[in-house]
């Protein structure tokens, strides 16, 4: 199951801030929520704990669900390069992550909202699935009838957007529009996990 509860509250278990949200909160409350969260020692989890730990990380990150994120694993042992950058490449290339990505929304849950609203379209159709896979070429805009909505005229504005766009995303933020220009490269793709570890922990 996908987590739905308090977002800030995976960031202070991961250890490192998830969202932009997060930054802020974080900053003020850096150890993991709960009674005793200010006792816990980080340092002393153990292997096991340390590679759950980046999967989960991963898993947050990307806010799928225990059996997408194993069924991406399997897909990525069967692609010729390294299994953990396959596995982010797979990830990054899916329709929410870009359109985070692209600036279009503040958040991976808003973006993974977005689509499931049908407010996004590729290629001038409406796909209302989250987990599309991109391919490059592929043209990824908000659908007319959505554009008046104030997320999304935010979002024209650049008030959602990094201060770097992403090398592998072409972006007019004022058309509400970006086209996958090649597939994302591990080295491209800024990821506050160890891809290693979690490569560790489903190879155990």
């Amino acid at each position: 199951m996908r987590y739905t509860g308090p977002k800030v509250r995976l960031s202070r278990r991961a250890g490192v801030p998830l969202t932009r949200k997060a930054v802020r909160y974080f900053e003020q409350r850096p150890y993991p929520p709960g009674e005793h969260g200010r006792k816990t020692n980080r340092r002393s989890t153990g292997d096991y704990g340390l590679r759950l730990m980046e999967k989960q990380k991963l898993r947050w990150y990307y806010d799928v669900s225990e059996r997408q994120l194993r069924r991406y694993w399997d897909l990525a042992l069967r692609k010729p390069g390294a299994s953990g950058a396959e596995l982010v490449t797979l990830l990054e290339s899916r329709l929410a992550s870009l359109v985070l990505r692209a600036g279009l929304a503040p958040s991976i849950y808003a973006a993974r909202q977005y689509v499931n609203h049908g407010h996004i379209a590729v290629d001038g159709r409406k796909v209302d699935i989250p987990s599309y896979l991109v391919r490059p070429g592929q043209v990824v805009t908000v659908r007319e009838r959505s554009r008046r909505m104030q997320p999304f005229v935010a979002a024209a504005e650049g008030v959602y957007a990094d201060e770097r766009i992403a090398p592998y995303l072409a972006v007019d933020h004022a058309d509400l529009r970006f086209t996958l220009t090649h597939r994302p490269e591990r080295e491209q793709i800024i990821l506050p996990v160890d891809e290693q570890l979690v490569v560790e922990f489903y190879s155990r």
